[in-house]
């Protein structure tokens, strides 16, 4: 049973799991980390969702504007004992409905093609690919992708 909670970059949960994250993609990234990390920042994101099973944190994802009706999904993450359960999607799913709220009417995002869970993820839920947007241009290892809302 999963629980979700809305929240912002100041919680303890998201930022116990964004360390998790942040150690999991030095790994993936190599010597490119640095170069994602500057813009992986969390300090006054205002829109994150935690997902909890049995009231322990297992996930976390957040939105930030990127455009006047664009939200940037930022910081997805399950872990890794957990991923294959529907928590990934769950999240995403609630990060799509808070951007609704907030009267986005898309939501953008990059990841990695080191993170092939990743790109999976957002296929099977009607992201599709898109040209690398912002920082993202001639960055050969990033795959970005939107979904309207």
């Amino acid at each position: 049973m999963y629980t979700i909670k809305r929240t912002d970059s100041d919680d303890l949960d998201f930022q116990s799991l964004v360390q998790l994250l942040d150690a999991d993609l030095a790994i993936r990234d190599g010597e490119d980390h640095s170069f994602y990390a500057q813009f992986n920042k969390i300090d006054s994101i205002r829109h994150v969702v935690v997902i909890f099973e049995k009231d322990v944190a297992i996930g976390c994802g957040a939105i930030k504007k990127y455009g006047d009706n664009t939200a940037e999904v930022k910081r997805m993450f399950v872990l890794p004992e957990k991923r294959g359960k529907g928590a990934a999607g769950m999240i995403l799913k609630e990060l799509e409905q808070w951007a609704k709220e907030l009267h986005y009417t898309k939501c953008i995002l990059e990841t990695g093609k080191k993170q092939p869970e990743a790109i999976t993820l957002y296929a099977k839920h009607a992201y599709r690919q898109i040209p690398n947007y912002g920082q993202y241009v001639d960055v050969t290892d990033s795959v970005c992708f939107e979904k309207e809302l």
